[in-house]
């Protein structure tokens, strides 16, 4: 089923360079990007994005984090893509994301892992909303 989900570079993948290479990485798995923008990200997005995490005591780092830098946030389209992209971005915690993933080539610790993707198509489709109206 053709599905479109949100993906966002963080701002490590932006301060490193790495944009070209997963949004390679992204094209020769054959999903497309429909809409693509480079974004700063403040402390309402945030909190609306990560409400589930931000009463936790780390959100104030991630909050810095994902300020530090513009993130680029892409609209992903194709097969099965909610799944797919989860797959091609491996394991959120580092040391668990398997090699030839984005995170197990990339990532080097769990609170700068490189990219974000939606975990379901409901919310794909608000995080979609959220960044692209």
């Amino acid at each position: 089923m053709i599905e479109q989900t949100y993906i966002m570079l963080k701002p490590d993948a932006i301060k490193r360079g790495l944009m070209g290479e997963v949004i390679a990485r992204i094209e020769k798995k054959g999903y497309r990007i429909v809409d693509a923008k480079m974004m700063t990200l403040n402390e309402a997005i945030l909190r609306e994005h990560y409400a589930h995490i931000a009463d936790k005591p780390f959100f104030p780092e991630i909050l810095t984090y994902m300020t530090s830098g513009p993130v680029f946030a892409m609209i992903v389209e194709g097969e099965n893509a909610v799944k797919g992209m989860r797959i091609l971005m491996g394991a959120t915690k580092f040391e668990e994301a398997a090699a030839g993933t984005i995170r197990g080539d990339y990532a080097f610790c769990t609170s700068e892992n490189i990219i974000h993707g939606s975990d379901s198509i409901e919310n794909a489709e608000i995080e979609i909303k959220r960044f692209f109206g």
